[in-house]
């Protein structure tokens, strides 16, 4: 997504299997190799991982929450 306000663009992800900080590390570790991301809010409590960025492609954040080891149940509200 391209932002044309200039404005940072913001992702939110509903994500189970998360129980702790390590899980949270690992997200944000994984997250932050995203092109265009540049920051990572993980609430395990909650089961959400918020992104931060420019040109932020869904599919990779996607992909990299996966690849920590974690499922993507859906998208919230921004």
């Amino acid at each position: 997504m391209i932002d044309t306000t200039g404005n940072p663009a913001r992702k939110n992800h509903l994500v189970t299997g998360m129980s702790c900080d390590h899980c949270a590390a690992g997200i944000t570790e994984e997250l932050l190799q995203v092109p265009g991301v540049s920051d990572v809010d993980v609430d395990v409590a909650k089961g959400t991982v918020t992104v931060d960025g420019a040109e932020l492609d869904d599919a990779l954040l996607r992909a990299a929450i996966v690849e920590a080891g974690y499922e993507v149940r859906g998208s919230v509200a921004a």
